[in-house]
């Protein structure tokens, strides 16, 4: 039977220390000569712009001995009037998976419905579960732990701040989101997850608060892509909110600094602490690569 990825939550707490462990003998040279897709094709459907995303798939699937895909809708019949539907049942008969990077999760939804192959989110509106791995396997390499660990995410909830709940609720991580108001995670989401969780999860407003006892600090871009509308605005109110040097001499000395790129400098974390020696933006996203890699061998048989 198929798996898809389209949320943390698809996975299992052994799973998911199964895909990290994984990536981390990945990423030590280990198997290298392993090609577990050899023969087989894996499609790219992007229809938003990508860099970690499409170059770590692209690369892991070549380096795992498959041939990676890339799929533009505004290249395919899609863009002339054939339905998604049609378009899946077609491409299930030529792959072997499917990775969907796209504005509504509803379709990545309608994907794995009418799919017959592995559906992996590469990004949604409401979830991006890969970058979530990368970000949970960088906290275990860094920390030598994830139960127990405090995470606090600054700054405007999103699609990363969904995939970081379910993914601390369940590794046992206990996650402060500082937001300010109009700015919380999706509350059906939130409770959902808080029912299920091994630690804590809990909304403040003050950053401050947040940062104190954390063991990681994680921010993100405070406008996602195709949500610009009325963005003046909402930086305006995320300002208080940056992750900065004078933040920082508030948190613990060994705080861990995460920003899952791409990264505007000089609104949600200024150059200092991006570049500074607390930061592993540039490790969590290298670790993008070594967790696709782990999830391919996973999902794709």
């Amino acid at each position: 039977m198929k798996r898809d990825l389209l949320s943390v939550w698809d996975l299992s707490a052994k799973e998911i220390d199964w895909l990290i462990k994984r990536a981390i003998k990945l990423k030590s040279g280990i198997a290298n000569k392993h090609a577990p897709l050899s023969g087989k094709s894996i499609g790219l459907f992007f229809e938003k712009p990508s860099t970690r995303t499409k170059v770590s798939f692209e690369v892991g699937i070549y380096q795992l001995g498959g041939q990676p895909i890339y799929l533009n809708p505004k290249e395919m019949q899609l863009d002339r009037g054939e339905s998604i539907i049609d378009t899946v049942n077609v491409l299930s008969r030529y792959l072997s998976g499917l990775v969907i990077r796209t504005y509504l999760h509803f379709a990545t939804m309608v994907f794995s419905l009418h799919a017959s192959i592995p559906i992996i989110n590469g990004l949604s509106d409401l979830h991006h579960p890969c970058q979530a791995l990368a970000d949970l396997m960088t906290i275990q390499e860094k920390k030598d732990r994830l139960k127990g660990i405090r995470l606090a995410y600054i700054g405007d909830s999103n699609n990363v701040t969904n995939s970081l709940i379910e993914a601390a609720a369940r590794t046992g991580m206990d996650m402060t989101i500082a937001c300010p108001e109009g700015c919380e995670p999706e509350p059906d989401l939130l409770n959902r997850t808080r029912d299920e969780a091994k630690g804590e999860i809990v909304v403040i407003r003050s950053p401050e608060e947040a940062i104190t006892e954390a063991d990681v600090i994680y921010t993100d871009a405070w406008v996602s892509m195709g949500q610009e509308k009325g963005s003046k605005k909402k930086k305006g109110r995320l300002r208080d909110y940056q992750i900065n040097s004078a933040l920082l001499r508030r948190a613990k000395k060994d705080v861990l600094v995460l920003h899952c790129l791409p990264a505007h400098r000089g609104e949600e974390i200024t150059d200092d602490v991006m570049d500074g020696p607390n930061s592993a933006v540039f490790d969590q996203a290298e670790n993008r690569l070594h967790t696709t890699k782990a999830l391919l061998e996973f999902l794709i048989k």
